[in-house]
């Protein structure tokens, strides 16, 4: 099934050349992961490169690129909008025949097959082959789920941003006695900013009333993240507290009906709507209460980044997002698609700000470890082994 494999990093001295490959480079969490652990990677030890094959999805690219990372666009030229072209497995092959990657890193199921399918048909030696899984496997679409079992058991080795994906894999799938290894990833916020200025700057930004109650949530709109039950959680909010504010930070498909559901909810004026932002880390001192309403995580990237800045949470019990925030403790966990309990945990946040103080201090000091040269440190322990064998 599968042909000659590189089983070391090559002379000695020379690093192991390791492709992490992507479906895009857009603002999304696993996205941003590579760019946090692409300023984290041992330079010595592995030279990193990246492709990816959504050429509209291209927002990180030119940051990985100034952490001296080359990049790769499989699917067209970047930047091209709509579909990808339909070609780019082809040119997955020929980046792998021309650069003989010691090891493939793939993150995102669809690329993740190709490149198990593709790898043993080269020439000479073939890369390792390690995986990371970002989701529970129920998320995936029925022809994902059928592209995974065919080449599953082809991963060297596998990643799992949580200890729920982990158990969400099928032992079935894997082959025996292999591994999988839980890395908690952290964000990467040195020098982020604090404090009361930096809460006023970034309240003129997003036009927000210096005294409002603000929440605040971070994420793609779509479908998985449930914006909508948020904003049904926030018209009920209203109702208790006139001065709520709604901040909603990112782009996606459900955009125009997100912002049609606040009007019919009559809270229209009441929410922010940002777009895709790029200085997420000085918006977030304009929250008092960070939130997610998601019905499926992995481990979110914008849940720990909000906890590193010293903000209470309220987010659904879904997910890895219990391993990281005790209930009660750094912020409240709450049924998946249940406004109420929503807008409950706001109204008590709203009403006690020495609650919110106790909690945000709580979530800061949870926050210490989520250490994102660590966990790239675990994931280099895992190329390591795998190159190895």
């Amino acid at each position: 099934m599968s042909g000659p494999r590189s089983t070391a990093p090559g002379p000695a001295g020379t690093p192991t050349r390791v492709l992490w490959l992507a479906k895009g480079l857009g603002r999304g969490g696993a996205e941003q992961l590579l760019l946090n652990c692409a300023r984290h990677a041992d330079r010595s030890r592995y030279h990193v490169e990246v492709a990816y094959v959504l050429p509209w999805k291209d927002a990180l690219a030119p940051a990985l690129a100034e952490a001296g990372v080359t990049v790769h666009c499989l699917g067209g030229a970047p930047g091209t909008p709509g579909r990808a072209d339909p070609r780019w497995p082809l040119r997955l092959r020929a980046l792998l025949a021309a650069r003989r990657y010691g090891l493939v890193h793939t993150h995102m199921p669809v690329p993740a097959a190709a490149a198990r399918m593709l790898a043993p048909t080269l020439a000479g030696t073939a890369p390792r082959l390690v995986h990371t899984e970002h989701n529970v496997w129920e998320r995936y679409r029925a022809a994902t789920r059928w592209a995974n079992a065919l080449t599953y058991r082809r991963n060297d080795a596998v990643i799992a941003v949580s200890h729920a994906v982990a158990r969400s894999i099928p032992p079935g799938r894997r082959r025996p006695g292999d591994w999988v290894t839980v890395v908690h990833h952290g964000p990467d916020l040195a020098g982020a900013p604090g404090g009361p200025a930096a809460r006023a700057a970034a309240r003129a930004e997003l036009g927000l009333p210096a005294e409002a109650f603000v929440v605040g949530t971070v994420g793609n709109l779509t479908p998985k993240k449930d914006q909508a039950t948020l904003l049904a959680a926030h018209a009920a909010l209203l109702r208790r507290r006139p001065d709520a504010r709604l901040v909603l930070v990112g782009a996606g498909p459900l955009d125009a009906q997100l912002r049609a559901r606040a009007a019919e909810l009559g809270v229209a004026d009441a929410v922010v709507f940002t777009g895709s932002r790029a200085d997420v880390p000085e918006l977030l001192p304009a929250l008092d209460v960070f939130t997610l309403s998601s019905r499926q995580e992995g481990l979110p990237v914008a849940l720990m980044e909000a906890m590193t800045a010293g903000l209470p949470a309220v987010v659904t019990r879904v997910g890895g997002m219990p391993e990281v925030l005790d209930d009660g403790e750094q912020g409240f966990l709450v049924p998946p698609g249940d406004p109420a309990a929503l807008a409950e945990a706001f109204e008590r946040l709203a009403r006690e700000p020495g609650l919110r103080t106790r909690l945000a201090a709580a979530a800061r000091e949870r926050a210490g470890r989520f250490d994102v040269a660590g966990a790239q440190r675990a994931v280099e322990a895992v190329y390591a082994r795998v190159l190895r064998h």
